[in-house]
């Protein structure tokens, strides 16, 4: 999204959720080609970068609609980062490493009160997980 203009990032966010938010690979490619219409012409190099990684993308509908959901909504490090990086920008500099330490503990604790909350569908999401992962999971599963 770096390479996208700050006036027309909300309309390609948009063009883009129709893509991973298919639900069908079908469905995703036919947003992608659309996608690659509408914006082409305006970001070459954005749309050809979804393009040429198409075969990777698309591997993410090998996957039902609940574990899909999760890789999109979840991810916890990104999410974690961002919030970091969120809390230590508006601080100036610091007068010490240990100033900074102190800093990103105090934000971990506020974001680590997130990861408490249950996952809607927890059990429907876990059965598909058991089913898909099933080596992995035996010894998680109760």
């Amino acid at each position: 999204m770096k390479y996208v203009s700050s006036k027309y990032q909300k309309e390609f966010i948009a063009d883009l959720k129709k893509i991973y938010k298919a639900p069908t690979k079908k469905a995703a490619e036919e947003a992608l080609s659309e996608l690659e219409q509408k914006w082409k012409e305006r970001y070459p190099m954005v749309v050809n970068s979804w393009i040429n990684n198409r075969d990777e993308l698309s591997a993410y509908f090998e996957y039902s609609e609940p574990i899909r959901r999760i890789i999109y909504t979840t991810n916890t490090i990104e999410g974690f980062n961002r919030q970091i990086r969120k809390t230590t920008k508006t601080k100036g500099g610091f007068n010490s490493d240990e100033s900074l330490i102190r800093l990103v503990f105090l934000a971990y604790r506020d974001i680590s009160v997130k990861w408490q909350k249950s996952i809607s569908n927890w059990a429907e999401i876990i059965s598909q997980f058991s089913i898909a992962f099933k080596d992995r999971l035996s010894g998680y599963i109760r």
